[in-house]
């Protein structure tokens, strides 16, 4: 069983299509093992996107990720960090598989959505951001 995180992000919860996505994921084979909508910090989103803070982009991934409420979730099941790669689709929504999360409720490619982890290392670090282990279930 793998383990991965997901992020719906405040474009996506600002449409209201929290319910949507998720069933995307349980749709496809993902159980949620965890879930909370909350409101990132300031604090919480520099030191969650801290990998990009060299980047051109870091302020306003900041801003936009502190602009309203986001879900974050611990996806769960066989190939998951694959799985929800493929259900989100390319990080520009303009180059997204139809189908996909991205292509039907993002943007653009800076309010695209959803976030997921990247690989099996990064999602034990991003779900240990979020979530202790006694609330995975």
């Amino acid at each position: 069983m793998e383990r991965t995180l997901s992020i719906i992000k405040p474009d996506a919860v600002a449409k209201g299509v929290i319910g949507k996505i998720l069933d995307r994921f349980e749709s496809n084979g993902l159980k949620i093992a965890a879930t909370r909508k909350m409101q990132l910090s300031r604090a919480d989103a520099e030191a969650f996107y801290a990998v990009h803070s060299e980047r051109p982009f870091f302020g306003d991934l900041v801003d936009f990720m502190i602009s309203g409420p986001v879900v974050v979730s611990v996806l769960e099941g066989e190939n998951a960090l694959i799985k929800n790669r493929q259900l989100m689709g390319a990080t520009n929504p303009k180059e997204a598989e139809a189908g996909t999360i991205r292509a039907d409720f993002a943007e653009n490619i800076d309010a695209n959505a959803v976030h997921g982890s990247d690989s099996a290392e990064n999602a034990a670090v991003e779900i240990a951001f979020f979530f202790s282990e006694r609330e995975i279930s």
